[in-house]
């Protein structure tokens, strides 16, 4: 073998070697991004009324990356977040206070022995999975639009319920987004508001409900 075919090789092992560290960094970028945006998202929910702004801050600063390649992910959500509170609090309001009244009512009927308890509890845990697609809906509308303020709620109607396979992708996001966090520590509350903001933004790129 001559000097420059040992060259070429080399050369050729030397591009592998950076091609497959380029795709390892790549990867890590879409676990340690979305985990940054979870992260600013827990510690702004601690508020509990928090947490519609600061997914809809999750979803601006995720579309931002995915779109501009912006890595402050963290500070993103931070820096977003303001705006989100002042156009969401009185929807965030109530919607702090739909869970837990929904649960309730699921613990209550579960215990219940009379038949007509199982539609009862059947309409409780359809109504709550359905306020669940909606608001991951509409934060990720609010997030990729933000100046589309009016329409919000109405693009995320559609976006959420226009398309039952598009629903059902949000509501299994949802579903599976903590267990596939598991492996980590934190994962769970990392990546359980990021994962699906992530799965609703690739849907809202493919299909841009109507203005």
């Amino acid at each position: 073998m001559g000097r420059g075919d040992r060259a070429a090789r080399t050369a050729g092992w030397e591009r592998e070697a950076r091609g497959w560290a380029g795709a390892a960094l790549r990867g890590l970028e879409f676990v340690a991004y979305p985990a940054l945006a979870g992260a600013a998202f827990c510690l702004l929910a601690l508020g509990v009324v928090t947490w519609l702004p600061a997914l809809a801050a999750v979803a601006s600063a995720l579309h931002r990356w995915r779109r501009d390649g912006d890595t402050r992910c963290f500070t993103g959500v931070l820096t977003a977040f303001p705006g989100y509170w002042r156009a969401l609090w009185r929807h965030a309001l109530v919607a702090a206070l739909v869970p837990p009244a929904v649960l309730a009512a699921i613990v209550f009927l579960a215990g219940r022995p009379e038949p007509v308890s199982i539609p009862l509890l059947a309409v409780q845990v359809g109504g709550l999975a359905a306020f669940a697609v909606y608001h991951l809906a509409l934060a990720v509308v609010a997030g990729t639009d933000p100046d589309a303020r009016p329409a919000w709620r109405a693009r995320a109607l559609v976006f959420a319920f226009g398309s039952p396979r598009r629903g059902l992708v949000l509501l299994v996001a949802l579903l599976l987004a903590p267990v596939i966090g598991l492996p980590l520590v934190l994962g769970p509350l990392l990546f359980g508001p990021s994962l699906p903001v992530l799965c609703g933004l690739a849907l809202l790129e493919r299909g841009t409900p109507p203005r």
